[in-house]
């Protein structure tokens, strides 16, 4: 249980995960409430320290949020979510995505997100910097790791960075739609994410030292996290499942 706790499991996932892997055994079955109790009635102790400042919300005091600087621009020939085919928003069709830059110290640095919609898969981009040419060639490069039939689509808020959506567009064959202004919820799956990814590149870190290696093992590790979302399977777990059926039947994906 500290092995899930120090790679950021939250309780409630290792209590589902439990319950999943010895259902008939219930000796093994422990609640998430029992976890959190037992963390906090820890004695005082660094490992008391280190397990808590696991749970995302380590720290436990709330924050007001930095307003931070505008990334928001004129984005020339954006094609607008409203105008996003319904499949895409019933999340039944894998292969559509929600993007965006997560933003290191002095707004100097970058890590692109990605989040497959469908089975929350996370894959995290090197960007050479903040600038729309730099996001442009970090999301074409991953995106076009992924097989055709599952880079369909890319829902992304105003940032300047997609002033080259069309390259990217380009590049990938990815169609992308544009959020409206102030509406984090248009695209939730990516927002989530975001805040997840927080507990491995803090804010007002310089996020350039991390090599693509290291980001991929940091999206490895979400991706191996159990969600309730999935009926507490893995997104890994799911995404090969499609990816199963998109070698074997492209036509059932598209």
């Amino acid at each position: 249980m500290v092995y899930l706790l120090r790679k950021y499991w939250s309780p409630e996932q290792i209590a589902r995960t439990l319950k999943r892997m010895f259902p008939d055994n219930t000796d093994r079955h422990v609640s998430h409430e029992a976890i959190y109790n037992a963390l906090y009635l820890m004695p005082r102790g660094s490992l008391k320290k280190e397990l808590i400042a696991c749970l995302r919300q380590g720290n436990g005091k709330r924050r007001p949020r930095s307003r931070g600087k505008d990334r928001r621009q004129q984005i020339p020939d954006l094609v607008s979510i409203h105008l996003r085919p319904p499949e895409i928003e019933d999340r039944l069709m894998p292969g559509h995505w929600e993007g965006d830059l997560i933003i290191g110290a002095n707004n100097r640095s970058a890590v692109g997100t990605l989040v497959e919609r469908t089975t929350r898969l996370v894959i995290l981009a090197k960007v050479d910097g903040t600038t729309a040419t730099a996001a442009a060639i970090g999301f074409s490069d991953k995106l076009n790791e992924v097989p055709r039939s599952l880079r369909l689509s890319m829902t992304y808020d105003q940032g300047k960075e997609m002033v080259k959506h069309a390259e990217i567009t380009q590049k990938t064959g990815t169609a992308i739609y544009i959020a409206d202004p102030h509406s984090p919820w248009q695209r939730g799956s990516n927002e989530n994410t975001n805040g997840l990814l927080r507990q491995y590149l803090p804010k007002g870190t310089d996020l350039s030292v991390y090599s693509q290696e290291e980001l991929d093992e940091i999206a490895d590790s979400l991706n191996t996290r159990p969600r309730k979302t999935l009926d507490w399977r893995t997104p890994l777990e799911v995404y090969a499942e499609v990816l199963k059926k998109s070698v074997a039947d492209p036509s059932t994906i598209q």
